[in-house]
């Protein structure tokens, strides 16, 4: 009775926590994206219920997170405002994640690689800066980096705006973490900064909807499926990948493994629903999340108790948050976007090798001035050929003659013969398509040798790439009279050989390199006396 006393403690008062960093980040976040401040807040509330109850046992609190505004915030600007084209692309969206949690695809985010992770979420954070000068300083927010930096020099600052949103500033860098325990600073600056600015010519919220959305089934055709369809792949795979990798903190923080797909699943039926109330979308975020662990939160009914919290604080305080000034949003948003940059990478960075500065720089670059999922994409496929290229620098040939006394005494008997070598070499490194090519030129240098032993040492599969290469090998080495004997470390490299009709083309296989030179000393002393 004890435990579930304290058990039901931890998720109230991790669910408590967890929705005091949710309610200003979800104002902002609707604010920012063009959506409202009403559909941040209730977008929030109804992702973080039902993805909560589906969820996964760790409970994981969800709502709009930087990235996610960010691609809604481009969408936004591309489409025009197109609300009803928006709320489609967020629809599909969330179908696609759940297809997604039906396949083994959500397994692949632990492989992408740190600097890929890095740059993006630097793009991101920088992103989320650069938007929020212009409401910080009392000016039209821009939906575009390029934009919001044009504006900025363009505009007019309001000064008290300003004033404001500087106080705002101060309160959320400079507030004592020890205190942060007890008073998220977010939410002390939202309160503080909004009653200063009573009586200020500010721009502010003005409006938060107190009532339930109401479902709407999105309008759609062939034709708006097929010229929508690539935002909404692009906004599955930020909602998928930013509810991934805070599954994988969770993990780190419980030692408890959870199940991507069913994190993917649970996340596509909430956003789903958002979607259909036309609240804002958004998937598990890492802050809140990691706040109601550590306040104690450990079942599904702490996401519950977060979403119970917020409509509570709706109906309770509409006026007052209809009164939140937008310069205010824009500091606490400015504090996110400074949180969300990879500080720890950075502090490395003159550590860290060329090629992953190269990728992470490839990645902040394009997420900032392009297109965030061409920048994860261009990112991984750099990191993948620089790994390949590494990978192919390493691999080469080891070199070694068989000298065996008998058989040199042979060759004197016969001085024409002489030059009748036995070698052994191994392939050593991966051999893969990065480094098929390199070692075939390798292969010029065993002109004159009359036996070649070739040692594969790896067990790995061959790739495509690689067994015609091999082929490629033998018949260079065959067209030079050089005898090849193949020697495998285990049967499954053997057979795929056979399946492509290589092991025909050379004789016999061994699997041990000692009887590979046996028989190699035992055929050239034969040749030898024959002649």
């Amino acid at each position: 009775m004890k435990n579930r006393l304290r058990i039901f403690a931890g998720d109230i008062l991790g669910g408590l926590n967890a929705s005091i960093i949710t309610l200003p980040q979800a104002l902002a976040f609707g604010v920012a994206t063009g959506f409202g401040a009403s559909a941040g807040i209730w977008g929030a509330i109804i992702l973080c219920f039902i993805a909560g109850i589906l969820g996964t046992k760790v409970p994981m609190i969800s709502g709009a997170t930087g990235p996610v505004a960010i691609v809604i915030a481009s969408v936004m600007y591309d489409l025009n405002k197109d609300l009803n084209a928006i709320i489609f692309i967020m629809f599909l969206a969330g179908i696609l994640q759940i297809i997604l949690s039906l396949t083994k695809l959500p397994e692949i985010v632990k492989y992408v690689p740190y600097p890929v992770i890095s740059g993006f979420m630097n793009g991101v954070g920088v992103i989320i800066i650069i938007m929020q000068l212009n409401p910080l300083f009392g000016m039209n927010a821009s939906s575009n980096t390029i934009e919001s930096i044009e504006n900025l020099f363009k505009g007019t600052p309001n000064i008290e705006a300003l004033a404001i949103g500087l106080l705002t500033l101060a309160i959320v860098f400079f507030f004592p973490k020890k205190w942060g325990k007890y008073v998220p600073s977010q939410i002390l600056a939202l309160i503080i900064c909004t009653f200063l600015s009573m009586g200020l010519d500010v721009a502010r919220i003005s409006e938060i909807s107190v009532s339930l959305p109401a479902v709407n089934l999105p309008h759609t055709n062939l034709h708006d499926f097929i010229t929508y369809f690539q935002y909404s792949v692009m906004l599955a795979v930020i909602l998928s990948s930013e509810s991934l990798l805070t599954g994988l903190v969770c993990t780190s923080i419980t030692k408890v493994q959870l199940s991507p797909k069913r994190i993917l699943a649970s996340q596509g039926v909430g956003n789903i629903c958002c979607a259909l109330t036309g609240t804002l979308p958004g998937s598990a975020a890492t802050m809140r999340t990691v706040a109601g662990l550590k306040s104690g939160a450990s079942t599904r009914f702490t996401p519950v108790v977060t979403a119970f919290i917020l409509v509570l604080l709706i109906y309770k305080f509409s006026g007052f948050v209809s009164q939140i000034p937008l310069c205010v949003l824009a500091g606490i948003l400015i504090k996110i976007g400074y949180d969300i940059i990879d500080t720890k990478f950075l502090k490395v960075l003159k550590l860290a090798p060329k090629d992953d500065l190269w990728v992470l720089s490839v990645v902040f670059l394009l997420t900032v001035f392009y297109n965030l999922i061409v920048a994860v994409g261009a990112g991984i496929t750099l990191a993948s050929l620089l790994y390949a290229k590494r990978a192919a620098d390493k691999a080469k040939l080891i070199d070694k003659t068989v000298y065996d006394k008998n058989l040199i005494l042979a060759e004197k008997l016969v001085e024409k013969k002489y030059k009748h070598k036995i070698r052994v070499v191994h392939i050593s490194g991966a051999f893969f398509f990065g480094s098929a090519t390199q070692l075939i030129s390798q292969f010029d240098e065993f002109l004159g040798t009359r036996y070649l032993i070739l040692v594969y040492d790896s067990e790995d599969l061959l790739d495509i790439s690689a067994v015609f290469a091999l082929e490629d090998i033998i018949l260079r080495l065959k067209s030079q009279h050089i005898k090849i004997l193949l020697v495998l470390r285990n049967n499954e490299v053997f057979e795929q050989l056979k399946n492509h009709g290589i092991d025909k083309q050379i004789g016999k296989v061994y699997f041990s390199e000692f009887e590979a030179i046996e028989h190699a000393k035992i055929s050239c002393k034969k040749r030898i006396k024959r002649n």
